[in-house]
């Protein structure tokens, strides 16, 4: 189910660009959250503490305690978390959603695919992992940190979707026939195109006059 994390946050003033930068440059990451009609507020996080308080969990399922200036703590998801495109490590802002245990939320949560396919072990066969995440309906506390799938008995052709997913509790929200994952026949090598014969090389063509014009020509 759900791990809790502890998150320490304080609140934040400025907002803006110039500022998220003046905060990222001191170690910080400017964030809001938001939730249950109360208006978003503005706050900003440690780096380094959240980023080794996530450090390990499956993010969008993870139920973080957040404590805003030593306030007792509120239930909250991962809406959004945006990173930096050239390292991936820095966190540039994050999005928190507030949560009531007695609520049932929309989440999405990753598939594992377990074992090898009989198509893939003994035909050369190839797997293509179409949905790697599914979305459910489920009470913050439920949140499964990730939903396994047994491939094993595939053969070639063979594919199993939502509906194969066994989900403990909740409901799926995604289309139960939507397909998760299939196995492909291997690909046919492709022969290699015969290499045309080189043509062989023309000789130079020698153009002369007949001899009694040459002689034609010196007497004159």
């Amino acid at each position: 189910m759900a791990e809790q994390v502890a998150v320490a946050a304080e609140r934040r003033d400025e907002t803006g660009k110039g500022a998220a930068r003046t905060l990222r440059r001191a170690g910080k990451i400017p964030a809001v959250i938001y939730g249950h009609g109360r208006e978003p507020e503005a706050l900003v996080l440690d780096a380094t503490a959240f980023g080794r308080a996530i450090q390990g969990h499956a993010v969008s399922s993870t139920i973080l305690d957040v404590s805003v200036a030593g306030a007792a703590p509120v239930k909250a998801l991962v809406r959004e978390m945006q990173r930096d495109t050239l390292r991936a490590d820095t966190i540039l802002h994050v999005d928190l959603y507030e949560v009531r245990a007695d609520e049932a939320i929309l989440v999405e949560v990753p598939i594992h695919l377990v074992g090898i396919p009989d198509g893939v072990r003994n035909h050369g066969g190839v797997v293509d992992h179409s949905l790697r995440v599914v979305e459910i309906r489920v009470l913050p506390t439920e949140i499964p940190e990730f939903l396994e799938l047994d491939v094993t008995a595939l053969g070639i052709g063979d594919h199993l979707s939502v509906a194969d997913l066994v989900l403990p509790t909740g409901e799926f929200e995604t289309d139960a026939e939507t397909v998760v994952c299939s196995v492909l026949a291997p690909r046919a090598e492709e022969a290699p195109a015969p290499v045309a014969a080189e043509a062989p090389t023309a000789e130079p063509e020698l153009i002369r006059k007949p001899k009694a014009e040459d002689e034609a020509e010196t007497k004159e």
